[in-house]
């Protein structure tokens, strides 16, 4: 930086120019520099690779819904209910999250139509304390599910989660049985209950959740899985197979029903709405 950019830059009437951070983003996937713009305009999908980025809950639901839904507001729960700490309290570290990110927590619903079909749509956000399932998380999720039991319609979830929420420690494992009753509910009143699996999606909310759907459809190259790489390896004492956990090798050995690229995600929602949509009678 030169002495004439320095001094441009102090003085605070002067408009600052777009800096190289916010004109490029660098792709996981290959490294690639990519003009911000075009990857954004590419639902955040690398155009070289095929690298599928993270994505917040609101660009999700915009990605996914008609326009004209609405944002189901998120429930009231106690919170740090066992007053946690580790280096920072709970409290703080809920505060921090927050001041990064529109939602009170990490799990968001949607209720509206997918190309016309009547559909409510649960996202979970990694950005949020890695889309950890405490309990707000779970009361979002069977409020989702309530409110597709209200409208008759079919009940979508997009995981990302690193698991269950430490700081809430056994409250957040009753999550998991919580969330499986809804499904059966929905389940019995003869509603789809379909599964969009992202990267990554782990640990307690694959042990609950995540695997109880109707369908299941991952993005490519998600990462899939309940404990992680190095612990299954050290605990079996074998070198694990290449493309294992990720959305791929759960698709070859049936544990994903498809692998389908963001492009194509709402159309083939759509599609399975189409065939799964209990038919109002005649």
């Amino acid at each position: 930086m030169n002495w004439f950019t320095r001094v441009r830059n102090s003085l605070p009437f002067v408009a600052k120019r777009t800096t190289e951070e916010t004109l490029w983003v660098k792709c996981p996937g290959c490294s690639e520099m990519l003009f911000t713009k075009e990857y954004e305009e590419n639902l955040k999908v690398c155009p070289r690779c095929g690298h599928h980025g993270r994505i917040g809950a609101d660009e999700r639901l915009r990605q996914l819904l008609d326009e004209g839904y609405d944002v189901l507001r998120q429930p009231d729960v106690a919170e740090d209910p066992l007053k946690f700490r580790d280096t920072k309290k709970y409290t703080d570290r809920l505060k921090q999250a927050r001041a990064k990110n529109p939602h009170k927590d990490a799990f968001t619903v949607g209720s509206g139509a997918i190309e016309g079909r009547p559909a409510v749509v649960g996202v979970q956000d990694f950005s949020f304390m890695g889309g950890s399932m405490g309990m707000a998380v779970g009361t979002a999720f069977c409020q989702g599910a309530e409110r597709a039991l209200t409208r008759k319609c079919a009940y979508i979830v997009v995981t990302a989660a690193g698991g269950a929420r430490m700081q809430e420690g056994i409250l957040s494992l009753m999550q998991m049985p919580k969330a499986t009753v809804m499904t059966r509910r929905l389940k019995e009143a003869g509603l789809p209950y379909i599964v969009v699996l992202t990267d990554p999606t782990t640990g307690g909310v694959t042990a609950s959740y995540a695997m109880l759907g109707d369908v299941h459809i991952a993005e490519p190259g998600a990462l899939i899985g309940f404990a992680g790489q190095r612990v299954i390896q050290d605990t079996i004492r074998e070198k694990l197979p290449e493309g294992f956990q990720r959305a791929e090798y759960l698709h070859k050995h049936g544990m994903v029903d498809m692998v389908v690229n963001r492009h194509d995600l709402k159309a083939t929602l759509a599609s399975l709405l189409d065939y799964l949509q209990p038919r109002a009678a005649a």
